[in-house]
C-alpha cells in the first residue's frame, strides 16, 4: 500500500494529513509543533509505517527545513514542491481561505496523483536552499552598505566636499575603498590645510604605507591645493568627528558582512554541478555567479530553453547547464557577425 503524507509547514507548527493510494484519508488531519522532540517522534512513526511511504512538503521558505531534514534522516522519501504547483492543482482553493488542514489534504491529493513524477529532496536541494538564504542576507546587507555609504558622503560634503571623488582606485577584494580610509584620517578640510605641504605629505605618505596604498607626490600636492578653496559648512569639532567616525565604522562593519557572505555564497555554489558552466559565462564572476544560481535554483526543472530565458531574460537554458559543449557552441554562434 502506498501512503502519502502531506505537510503544510508554518513558523510554529506543521499541519499534516495522510492519504492512501486510493485517496482515502488514513487519519484525521493533525498538527505537530515545530519542536525537535515532536518532529523526531513524528518522523519515527512515519518510518514505522508498513508500506511505501512518501512525504510532500510545500516549499515555504525556511519553515519546512526542520521536518524535511528529520524525515530524510529516517530515510523517508521527501519531495519539496513549489507552492505554485499546489495552488494550480485541483480547485485552486489553497490559500484562498486560511484552512491549514485542508491545505495539507490538498497537498496529499497532489502527491498521490503525481506519485511517479515526485522528485526526492537531496543534498543538492539543501545546498540550494542555503544559497538562497545567504543570497537574501547578501542583498539585505548590500542595500545597507549603499545606504550607509550615501549617508557618509552626505556628512563629508559638510566638512570635506568631494572627498569621495579624489581617488579612482578599484575596490579591494576585502571591500575597502581608499577614499573611505582617507576620509577617516582627513575628515575635515582643516585637517589638510592646517598643515604645511611638507607635513601633509609626510602624513599622507605614512597613511599610504600603513594601508598598503601607492603613494604619489603629485596627487598629494593636488589634494593639498584643492583643499585650500573648499568650503566646510560645519566647523572642525569633536561632535562632528565622532559622527563621521561612527558612520565610517558602521560602513566598514557592513562591508565585512557583505564580503563574508560573498565568500560563503561562492563556497556553497562551488559544490553545485552547474557552477563551472555558470562561472564560464561572459561577465559572470564570484559575486554574480552564486547570485544567479540562487535566483534560478535547480536548472533541471527547466524543460526547455525558453523557460529559463523567461526567468532571467537571456539564459542558456537547462540543456546547456547539463551540457557545457552546447553552451560553448551557442557562445560561438553569438559572436558570429550577422549575415
Amino acid at each position: 500500500m502506498r501512503y502519502l503524507i502531506g505537510i503544510d509547514a508554518a513558523k510554529a507548527k506543521n499541519d499534516i494529513a495522510i492519504f492512501n493510494s486510493d485517496l482515502g484519508l488514513v487519519r484525521k488531519p493533525f498538527t505537530v509543533s515545530q519542536s525537535q522532540s515532536d518532529i523526531q517522534k513524528l518522523a519515527k512513526s512515519f518510518a514505522a509505517m508498513d508500506g511505501d511511504v512518501r512525504a510532500v512538503v510545500e516549499s515555504t521558505g525556511r519553515y519546512p527545513l526542520p521536518i524535511v531534514e528529520q524525515l530524510s534522516k529516517e530515510r523517508i522519501f521527501v519531495s519539496v514542491v513549489n507552492p505554485k504547483l499546489i495552488k494550480q492543482f485541483g480547485d485552486n482553493s489553497l490559500r484562498k481561505v486560511q484552512n491549514d488542514p485542508a491545505d495539507a489534504k490538498k497537498i496529499c491529493r497532489y502527491g498521490i496523483l503525481n506519485w511517479d513524477s515526485l522528485r526526492e529532496y537531496t543534498n543538492m536541494d539543501e545546498l540550494r536552499t542555503q544559497l538562497q538564504l545567504y543570497n537574501s542576507q547578501f542583498e539585505f546587507f548590500t542595500s545597507q552598505k549603499v545606504s550607509v555609504k550615501s549617508n557618509l558622503i552626505a556628512l563629508l560634503d559638510m566638512t570635506y566636499p568631494g572627498v569621495n571623488q579624489l581617488f579612482n582606485s578599484p575596490v579591494r577584494p576585502d571591500g575597502s575603498e581608499k577614499w573611505v580610509d582617507y576620509a577617516e584620517l582627513f575628515r575635515h578640510v582643516d585637517c589638510v590645510r592646517s598643515l604645511s605641504l611638507h607635513a601633509f605629505s609626510e602624513k599622507y605618505r605614512h597613511f599610504c604605507e600603513k594601508q598598503g596604498y601607492h603613494f604619489q607626490q603629485s596627487k598629494c600636492e593636488s589634494f593639498y591645493a584643492s583643499a585650500q578653496d573648499l568650503i566646510a559648512v560645519f566647523p572642525k569639532n569633536a561632535q562632528y568627528k565622532a559622527l563621521v567616525k561612527m558612520t565610517i565604522g558602521n560602513l566598514k562593519e557592513v562591508i565585512t558582512h557583505v564580503e563574508t557572505l560573498r565568500a560563503a555564497m561562492n563556497e556553497i555554489a562551488s559544490q553545485l554541478p552547474e557552477y563551472p558552466v555558470v562561472m564560464a559565462m561572459k561577465g559572470v564572476g564570484p559575486s554574480l555567479g552564486p547570485q544567479l544560481m540562487a535566483e534560478i535554483g535547480d536548472p533541471i526543472r527547466f524543460k526547455h530553453r525558453e523557460a529559463s530565458d523567461r526567468l532571467c531574460g537571456r539564459g542558456f537554458g537547462c540543456q546547456s547547464i547539463r551540457n557545457p559543449e552546447s553552451r560553448e557552441q551557442q557562445c560561438f554562434q553569438d559572436r558570429q557577425p550577422a549575415a
